[in-house]
């Protein structure tokens, strides 16, 4: 079995053993497709409620994004409370705000109950690269506090950034402590370790060739089939693979993190005085935190092409030094990369196809959405559905072209987006 593709996480991933690979029939109430926060998420809250589960990994549990992210769990959705309001009308709106934030008390639920080694932490900074921005700030958190009341963010001036962030280019930002960050790896081992314990089947390096959604489902790999009542289809960036009419929904787009060596604890504490993670609000953001041996854990850069740098390292480096010219020269142990699933509007994706739910669609808030999206899956498979439905709900587009031209033009796109970051 291949082992995690290299990072700083794969190299500080807590034990888990090995677990078989699907070999002939099984049957249960539930399969789940997928390995990552949705489908341990949706396996575990399923097996809860008292269904039989089996979990279809095509390589090891956290192997794709949920094992290699940055880290960050960034509170809500990626539309602001305007837009959201606009779209859906005020109660729906706030509704859906209401449960999209109560999944970081989700997270740290679980990683409590689990007793999930992950290096939690709590609180979330976002830095304002433009005076602009920290104004569009102050008039979202407003509109938040009116639509629900909500207490745990406040506004962070220039003259007080640095309690949050050593850098002198942000101009303010926003603290919200219902966000933060962990060892993204560890947390998905840690739901797993979970989910075994609540009888689920796990099979590694099991990928699944094709899904038939009748009655019953029905998933096949190479060396063998399950047969459910229900499927999850939880595959993020390679849901098109799996499901051809996904394919044009979303765009599988690479970040790429390097890991520093270990800083001296004062050097470290100066960059981040809070320890709370902080991503900056360009379209082309750079996001960081640090580890809890004291790495400086940095993702950043404009990369359009699915092939990647020659050199990582040198491709972020950069990106670091721009924000922590104090760093010039530090020596970087790992850089890896990892595939997220956007969507064109960056909202989420979820639904029904027959007898199979998917969730799916990240882009780049997975890190808590996808642990309340297992919740919702389990809920709506109880008959429960009224909010799984309020997101499956929100609005969705294909990329214009479909599979052919979203690349060329989501790379258009984002040219013309860099180009207003530096304007």
């Amino acid at each position: 079995m291949q082992p995690h593709a290299p990072s700083y996480y794969a190299a500080s991933a807590n034990p888990f053993p090995a677990q078989p690979r699907l070999a002939g029939a099984e049957s249960a109430d539930v399969v789940v497709v997928g390995g990552g926060f949705t489908g341990l998420s949706a396996a575990l809250h399923a097996a809860e409620a008292g269904y039989s589960v089996v979990l279809l990994e095509a390589r090891r549990i956290g192997w794709g994004a949920s094992g290699r992210s940055g880290g960050q769990m960034i509170p809500g959705l990626r539309w602001g409370v305007k837009d959201l309001v606009r779209e859906l009308g005020r109660s729906r709106a706030a509704e859906l705000v209401t449960l999209a934030n109560s999944a970081g008390a989700m997270v740290r639920g679980r990683i409590e109950r689990h007793a999930i080694a992950c290096d939690l932490r709590r609180g979330h900074f976002t830095a304002a690269a433009k005076p602009k921005h920290l104004d569009a700030m102050r008039g979202e958190l407003a509109l938040l506090q009116d639509l629900v009341g909500y207490t745990c963010a406040a506004i962070v001036s220039r003259a007080d950034q640095s309690d949050f962030v050593g850098s002198d280019i942000y101009h303010g930002g926003l603290i919200d402590m219902n966000g933060g960050h962990l060892h993204p790896l560890n947390y998905a081992l840690g739901l797993a370790n979970a989910a075994l314990a609540a009888g689920v089947r796990i099979f590694e390096d099991s990928a699944v060739a094709d899904v038939d959604h009748g009655t019953p489902v029905r998933a096949r790999t190479e060396s063998g089939s399950v047969t459910a009542r229900h499927a999850v289809l939880a595959a993020d960036s390679w849901m098109g693979d799996l499901e051809p009419r996904f394919a044009a929904m979303t765009m599988p787009v690479i970040n790429y993190n390097v890991a520093t060596a270990p800083l001296d604890k004062a050097l470290a504490r100066s960059l981040m005085p809070s320890n709370a993670a902080v991503a900056d609000s360009r379209f082309v953001l750079n996001y960081y935190r640090l580890s809890a041996d004291n790495r400086l854990i940095f993702g950043g850069g404009e990369k359009y092409s699915p092939r990647p740098p020659a050199d990582i390292g040198s491709f972020v480096r950069p990106y670091l030094e721009q924000v922590f010219p104090q760093l010039k020269g530090v020596a970087i142990d790992h850089a890896w990369g990892g595939t997220v699933g956007v969507t064109l509007n960056r909202l989420p994706l979820f639904g029904r196809i027959g007898n199979s739910f998917y969730a799916h669609g990240w882009s780049g808030h997975g890190v808590l959405l996808t642990t309340l999206a297992g919740d919702l899956i389990a809920r709506a498979m109880r008959g429960s559905a009224e909010q799984f439905d309020l997101f499956a709900q929100l609005p969705r587009r294909a990329f214009p072209g479909g599979t052919l031209l979203r690349q060329p033009l989501y790379v258009a796109g984002m040219l013309y987006y860099a180009l207003r970051d530096r304007l």
